[in-house]
């Protein structure tokens, strides 16, 4: 048996949603969680409970969180976490990990926790993997306690196996593993108690770049391509794993959804310096000076040099942002350029007001029906 297998329930309709609405496709929740400069975590893991609400109420197909490390403006660090506070204060919506990074992890942890997740909210868990660090070299190094970072991601299919054995206790007679069980999970044969779950939560593959992309399409998984920070290779990405899509029993036919930076606001200027508030905060990520995300106020002051403002200009130039009408448009081309079965929206902006009214903003561009 491998990651493809069916027997617990894990299958297409629990991956396809309906769009609904005028939205030409599902719309869909990632959240970072971001704090901003004058606020706590705590209050961003509220935010993030109004959000997840907000999304069930207007329809959006999925929430997901992503794993983040050593960011102060990233309260994301434990999804497993998150998920299980958000499926006390949900009923409808699904609700995953976009995604968790395998590498950092034992798999038999990871089962355990989504097993545990898929206990507290049946049938409404998605499992989305990654095989990057979701942090910087020294902090990976601590959480996988080795230097030899290439190791966990080149071992990435082989953990991705073991996982779904976990998931599936179905190790073969002889392995190491064949007596051990992730529990809560679907326990069998003379375990005591019998079949405790009839389904796991799906599986995804998330990734930037070809080597997910492959390993989705040969595996027959569902892809999620973080487009949000890596546009110029979505299209070569997709048409790889459409091309090396193998149908399995989990689905028929590719399924690939795509995260994309989205910020609308009531007034163009106001989603124009969010977006800048938010841009200014990957510089100084990407220069190794993590911190909360600025004020619009400090990113209007702040004397960007040429490198900085040609950055600030190349990532921006991927933030679909502005009135609602204007992102409704810019979502929709760029749905219709890649063809992306999905739409996982994130809004990075120093305030959780405005992020929570831009989803607002775009369910009502869509005419999201209030469920």
């Amino acid at each position: 048996m491998d990651a493809t297998d069916d027997r617990h329930g894990e299958g297409a309709a629990q991956i396809r949603g309906t769009a609904q609405g005028e939205a030409p496709v599902p719309l869909s929740v990632l959240d970072l969680v971001t704090v901003g400069a004058g606020s706590t975590a705590s209050r961003a893991l509220r935010t993030g409970v109004e959000l997840a609400r907000l999304a069930e109420s207007r329809g959006f197909h999925r929430y997901w969180v992503a794993e983040h490390h050593s960011m102060p403006g990233v309260a994301s660090t434990s999804p497993a976490v998150i998920l299980a506070h958000l499926t006390a204060h949900t009923e409808r919506i699904r609700l995953g990990s976009g995604g968790v990074m395998l590498p950092n992890h034992a798999p038999l942890v990871i089962a355990e926790q989504f097993g545990t997740l898929e206990a507290l909210a049946p049938g409404r868990i998605d499992l989305g993997l990654g095989r990057a660090p979701g942090t910087d070299g020294a902090t990976a190094a601590a959480l996988r306690r080795t230097d030899n970072l290439h190791e966990g991601a080149d071992e990435f299919p082989q953990l991705l196996a073991e996982l779904t054995r976990f998931l599936d206790d179905d190790f073969p007679d002889g392995h190491p593993y064949a007596r051990i069980h992730a529990v809560p999970g679907p326990v069998q044969g003379s375990a005591p108690g019998g079949v405790q779950s009839p389904a796991r939560p799906p599986l995804w593959l998330l990734g930037s770049s070809g080597f997910s992309a492959r390993l989705a399409g040969v595996l027959g998984l569902p892809f999620a391509f973080a487009h949000h920070f890596s546009a110029r290779n979505t299209v070569p990405a997709l048409d790889l794993y459409r091309e090396s899509f193998r149908p399995s029993a989990v689905l028929d036919a590719p399924y690939a959804l795509i995260g994309v930076a989205a910020l609308a606001a009531d007034e163009e200027r106001e989603a124009r310096r969010q977006v800048l508030a938010a841009a200014l905060n990957m510089v100084r990520l990407r220069t190794g000076r993590p911190g909360l995300v600025p004020t619009p106020e400090e990113a209007e002051a702040h004397p960007f040099s040429a490198a900085e403002r040609e950055f600030v200009e190349s990532w921006n130039a991927n933030v679909i942002h502005g009135t609602p009408d204007a992102v409704r448009t810019g979502l929709d081309e760029l749905q219709k350029r890649t063809g992306a079965d999905e739409l996982m929206l994130t809004a990075n902006a120093h305030s959780g007001e405005l992020r929570v009214r831009s989803y607002e903003l775009i369910a009502d561009a869509y005419r999201l029906p209030t469920v």
